[in-house]
């Protein structure tokens, strides 16, 4: 006799659960957006054509993307976050039949929809409200930005414990950490480990790294991704600000938190545990391992990614990542121990630091330079935030003295 469906959030759903699932995803033109999507017609194609319906869709301005991927998986609402585009999402859609919205509070108001899983895929901490409003309706939380942990993380904890919201991270270090540790007790726990690998300049020298185009610090030689995510990557910020979410995440002390450099990105993350064992996760350099794992946990489903061989991977090798060539790392790492605000304000002044960079405003070391002036410059940083107001207003106070300081750079 049939075993009697269970709800999704039950240790082991059954399948046909999983897949009926509804699925936000905020951020759907980016790369981690529409690997997401990509996940999600493979499902379809494997499954059937309810697999994973969507519920909304939202882009921050690339309007003519966020048209043609709303055309394509028929979601019951789209939304751009630049009110300016909002004639021409709406024109693009008329007759579809699929609501239209723009602005801040609608990228809000779509996250607080009833979806079973939301995909937090919005860059930077733009996404902080709209993962707290999908945290509060007890979603599944597919986590794959950082920036609101980094910037928020006591905020962010205190919202999850007081819901019954499950996150499930997506950033492969840290879903890896996830997969790794399993139901282990805190307390079993050695060390967490995440992998780098060393971006594009692991080999170059300060003289080269001074000169680097934004051209160059994008070319990553492992993944594809955003530019400002590449750029993070490059000056390994993206590291610490991963090792600062993996604390509030995992509850990890600081000192049981590691890096190690690996180039070939084969291994994601290793677990430690106090008798001696050690855990490694690994799968090929594909976002849409983690991706399917997050739209599927507990359950395990077919993905398009490639899958790992060994034996072609050949040789992996491990180093000690080098504080001296890629100060950002070492300044995060200072946030880490530091705590309260600290990381907010280091995650506010590297958006701007970035962003200058990209456009030619300031030099690729700058961007540690202008971090390190912001955190010296700004007031908050031993204060322990008490709500998402506080952090937001020394975000905007940190980006402020930030685009000051890139100014006299520049």
């Amino acid at each position: 006799m049939r075993a009697a469906a269970r709800r999704w959030d039950e240790e082991t759903p059954e399948l046909g659960l999983v897949l009926a699932r509804t699925v936000t995803v905020l951020g759907s033109t980016g790369s981690i957006g529409v690997s997401t999507l990509d996940v999600i017609r493979h499902a379809r194609a494997k499954y059937g054509a309810d697999a994973f319906r969507i519920e909304a869709l939202t882009a921050n301005s690339n309007v003519d993307k966020l048209i043609e991927q709303a055309k394509a998986v028929r979601p019951k609402l789209a939304v751009i976050n630049d009110e300016s585009k909002y004639d021409a999402l709406k024109a693009g859609l008329s007759g579809t039949g699929i609501e239209t919205a723009a602005g801040r509070k609608a990228v809000i108001g779509a996250a607080s929809r009833p979806s079973d899983v939301v995909m937090v895929a919005i860059m930077g901490a733009a996404a902080l409200e709209p993962a707290l409003a999908a945290v509060a309706r007890d979603a599944i939380v597919a986590l794959a930005n950082k920036e609101c942990i980094v910037a928020a993380g006591t905020v962010f904890h205190r919202a999850l414990a007081a819901s019954k919201a499950k996150i499930v991270p997506v950033d492969s270090e840290h879903n890896a950490v996830f997969q790794c540790l399993s139901a282990a007790d805190p307390e079993e726990i050695a060390k967490v480990t995440l992998t780098a690998s060393g971006g594009p300049f692991r080999t170059w020298s300060l003289d080269q790294m001074r000169a680097a185009t934004p051209a160059q610090a994008v070319a990553h030689p492992n993944w594809s991704m955003g530019a400002k995510i590449s750029v993070d990557s490059a000056t390994m910020m993206n590291k610490g600000l991963e090792l600062i979410e993996a604390h509030f995440l995992f509850a990890m002390p600081p000192a049981k938190l590691a890096a190690v450099i690996h180039p070939q990105s084969i291994v994601h993350a290793l677990v430690t545990y106090q008798d001696g064992t050690t855990l490694a996760h690994l799968s090929s350099p594909d976002m849409r391992t983690p991706i399917v794992h997050a739209l599927a946990w507990p359950r395990r489903i077919s993905s398009p990614s490639k899958k790992l061989d060994l034996a072609t991977a050949g040789t992996l090798s491990f180093a000690a990542p080098d504080f001296e060539r890629f100060r950002c790392l070492k300044i995060a790492l200072d946030c880490l121990d530091q705590g309260c605000m600290s990381p907010t304000i280091l995650n506010a002044a590297n958006e701007i630091a970035v962003d200058n960079f990209l456009k030619g405003g300031i030099g690729f070391l700058d961007i540690a330079a202008v971090v390190e002036a912001t955190l010296a410059n700004s007031s908050g940083a031993n204060t322990e935030a008490e709500s998402v107001a506080e952090v937001l207003e020394t975000d905007a106070r940190a980006r402020e003295i930030a685009r000051g300081i890139c100014r006299r750079k520049a």
